[in-house]
């Protein structure tokens, strides 16, 4: 096995252990590891911990706690700034993506209002971008009905704020828009996970129902590419998997 692929590892599936220990493990097989910046892997507190290792990274934002999409305007901005403190940190790292989620809803009553809270977050992201050497990258949703951006019909809107797009393999067919996506072409990042498209299940690449020849041919060359499984085994088994269908 090659000491270091060019498809990346999500610490997600390795928060039992300190992010010092994630990363050990994960350089190991690759070069690029996603850290979710989230409890023991938050990087408001390991930011220093990155820099033992010779990595690149990309960074999930935290997924507990904030909303882009918050019709609470004390809790949208709140969140807003969490984002814009972690993009310093990712700036000072040297991340290539800082992945984001598009926010939720609490209700069908305050659509509309999540609606403009969510366009007055996506307008301060292109601000932060501006002025950072991050991507910030926009994640598709799976099946929630809470949750927005769940079709490709949202692609236009982040273009219209210059934000960049990571593709969630998983979500995306789980939704059953996983070839729209792909004919569109725009991802900058990707989520490579497999499910058996009626959940999401976060399966090794290749145990689920996707196609994957089908993903790797049509995924952007230059977008960074990470395996976000359950568990580290299941990273293995989808390197393995990946390289048996690659182009």
């Amino acid at each position: 096995m090659p000491a270091k692929d060019t498809i990346g590892c999500s610490t997600c599936c390795l928060m039992d252990q300190t992010l010092e220990e994630a990363l050990s493990l994960i350089s190991r097989h690759t070069g690029l590891a996603e850290i979710l910046s989230d409890g023991p892997h938050s990087l408001f507190h390991e930011e220093e911990t990155c820099h033992s290792f010779d990595l690149r990274y990309t960074v999930h934002a935290p997924v507990a706690d904030i909303n882009i999409a918050s019709d609470n305007e004390h809790l949208r901005r709140a969140t807003v700034r969490v984002l814009a403190d972690l993009t310093e940190i990712c700036d000072r790292l040297g991340v290539e993506r800082l992945v984001v989620h598009p926010g939720h809803l609490w209700g069908e009553e305050v659509r509309c209002a999540a609606e403009r809270a969510l366009n007055r977050s996506l307008g301060d992201l292109a601000a932060i971008q501006e002025e950072a050497n991050v991507q910030l990258a926009v994640e598709n949703m799976g099946a929630w009905d809470i949750c927005f951006f769940r079709e490709p019909d949202f692609l236009d809107r982040l273009a219209d704020f210059g934000l960049g797009f990571a593709l969630d393999v998983g979500h995306a067919h789980v939704n059953g828009s996983l070839e729209p996506f792909l004919e569109q072409g725009r991802a900058i990042h990707v989520h490579l996970h497999d499910n058996s498209g009626e959940r999401d299940e976060h399966m090794a690449c290749g145990e689920g129902e996707i196609d994957f020849c089908r993903v790797m041919q049509a995924i952007p060359r230059d977008a960074t590419k990470v395996v976000e499984p359950v568990s580290f085994q299941q990273y293995e088994r989808s390197l393995e998997y990946l390289r048996s269908v690659a182009p």
